[in-house]
């Protein structure tokens, strides 16, 4: 059971990683193709967007790790609606982190809703929440397969006859 845990602790590390890295191609590629910034308020800062991302990804982490080492591993299966609701999660921690970071560049409480509200609707807001359900169930994936093959993979040729 440890093994288990452990494995899917580092599993988890890595899928925060990949979403991470699809964050910031998304966004990229999102702000070339429709000739706009990410964080539109230019009052924002330079550090709001780096926090908003940086609190969906520590959000999608913590999730992971605990649905991951919630379940035994003979019992992981995929769920599309604990990744939906990830997806939710980091959607919502993205806005509501913006718009507290927001607030204390500006100092006001107004400048916190306005900002989070001006969030919500976002492409790339709505982008957060959809690449965190999809590395979630990539996620789910990965722990079910490996848990379903018992062992180390092994190519067509180690296979014994015996089985």
């Amino acid at each position: 059971m440890r093994d288990e845990r452990a494995y899917a602790i580092v599993v988890a590390c890595f899928a925060a990683g990949l979403y991470l890295a699809l964050l910031v191609a998304a966004f990229g590629l999102i702000s070339l193709a429709t000739d706009t910034e990410v964080i539109a308020d230019p009052a924002a800062g330079p550090l709001v967007g780096p926090i908003m991302t940086g609190a969906a990804v520590a959000v999608l982490l913590v999730a992971l790790i605990v649905t991951g080492t919630r379940v035994p591993g003979d019992q992981q299966r995929i769920a599309p609606l604990t990744a939906i609701g990830v997806g939710v999660a980091c959607y919502l921690a993205y806005c509501v982190a913006g718009g507290v970071a927001g607030a204390f560049v500006a100092g006001d409480v107004l400048h916190f809703v306005l900002f989070a509200l001006g969030q919500l609707g976002s492409v790339y807001a709505i982008t957060v929440g959809i690449a965190a359900f999809l590395v979630t169930l990539l996620y789910q994936l990965v722990l079910v397969g490996r848990f379903r093959q018992r062992g180390r993979p092994r190519w067509p040729w180690e296979h014994d006859d015996e089985e």
